[in-house]
């Protein structure tokens, strides 16, 4: 209950603070999304929970993400409560292959990922959180849902300050639940199952993709 009211009375901070926000987030006469306050009242205790682990680098100041970067900078990331468009930001973690922080953005018709180059400061926005090949030099991201629609894998190469689009594979996402695995760092196997779960024995889509010596990816199987 303390908490709830915290979070609550965090909310009332934050419409008052809003207008010196470092956001393009603008109120007008939009209300509070009425989902907000409940959202973060279950997510941030979470967070706090992960953020203790890198609590040197990362710090959560009310509706403000603050994540410190190279050399002696920061960048903050402010949620938007505002009206059914709005959007909160969660810490999920700091992945030292990228290195990059993973920060969910989460608002009413959209889940995507921001990747905070922790060099540069550069956000890279993913459909999916990062899966890395064995080697640490790519990693994949999947979008497959129905609300919002969109169905695709994407192969992404880092070098450490940058993040480049190798490779972008359409899913069947509008009627199968798309995953995937590395077994190799040029070869990935994607399994797909029918959404409908009518036990009629029906098989989903297998197929892998490969890397040629060339750096192209393609696409094998039915």
């Amino acid at each position: 209950m303390r908490i709830l009211v915290f979070l609550m009375s965090a909310v009332v901070g934050l419409l008052a603070s809003a207008a010196g926000a470092q956001t393009t987030c603008v109120p007008g006469d939009r209300p509070i999304d009425p989902h907000y306050a409940s959202d973060i009242a279950d997510e941030w205790p979470r967070e706090a929970r992960r953020i203790k682990s890198n609590e040197q680098l990362v710090a959560r100041e009310r509706d403000r993400l603050r994540l410190a970067l190279d050399g002696g900078k920061s960048i903050e990331l402010v949620d938007c409560p505002y009206g059914g468009d709005g959007y909160h930001y969660l810490y999920e973690r700091y992945d030292q292959a990228g290195p990059f922080y993973v920060v969910r953005r989460s608002a009413p018709d959209k889940l995507s990922y921001e990747l905070v180059m922790l060099p540069t400061g550069r956000v890279f926005t993913v459909d999916g959180a990062p899966v890395w090949a064995s080697e640490k030099s790519r990693f994949l991201t999947i979008g497959c849902s129905l609300e919002p629609p969109r169905g695709s894998l994407v192969i992404h190469a880092s070098d450490g300050a940058e993040i480049a689009k190798e490779a972008d594979f359409e899913l069947p996402c509008d009627s199968e639940s798309c995953a995937a695995r590395w077994d190799h760092q040029s070869w990935i196997s994607v399994t797909c199952v029918p959404r409908d779960g009518n036990g009629n024995g029906k098989k989903g889509k297998e197929f892998v993709l490969m890397r040629s010596h060339n750096g192209t990816w393609s696409r094998f199987g039915r």
